[in-house]
């Protein structure tokens, strides 16, 4: 009976498992967008959001609690100085977006990424910027 029991095993022990997952939230702060398998980005979610969670409060005893859940103290910094200020929302940091198949066994690949990927990016910004020199340039 699987009573209570949440998240997936993935065929490996606990230890190899959370290092997985931490890896995984580790890549995602970093480079703000992963691809990996479906079944892992969903997995990769659920820590992740509570991590951002932690970010948002943004005080001591929050930081020390997503050093907990991930142990890379630079990641843990970009996360609280610059990706969680940018985040507006109460919930739902993170989507899922079903990408492909993996050629070598056709396993289900999803894209993880930030909902306001090009906000916490500064690409807005920039886009706006660019926007505005054009226009700049039709009236001359």
């Amino acid at each position: 009976m699987r009573h209570r029991v949440a998240g997936k095993g993935f065929g490996r022990n606990t230890n190899h498992r959370k290092a997985l997952l931490r890896n995984l939230v580790a890549s995602l702060f970093q480079h703000l967008k992963i691809e990996t398998t479906a079944v892992k980005a969903k997995e990769t979610k659920r820590i992740a959001e509570r991590v951002i969670t932690l970010g948002r409060k943004g005080d001591l005893h929050s930081r020390r609690l997503a050093l907990a859940h991930i142990p890379n103290k630079n990641v843990i910094t970009k996360l609280f100085t610059e990706i969680a200020p940018k985040i507006d929302r109460n919930s739902g940091y993170l989507r899922v977006l079903k990408s492909r198949y993996r050629p070598g066994d056709n396993s289900d690949m999803a894209i993880l990424e930030f909902v306001d990927y090009d906000v916490i990016k500064g690409e807005s910004g920039v886009k706006k910027e660019k926007k505005k020199a054009k226009e700049e340039k039709k009236e001359k």
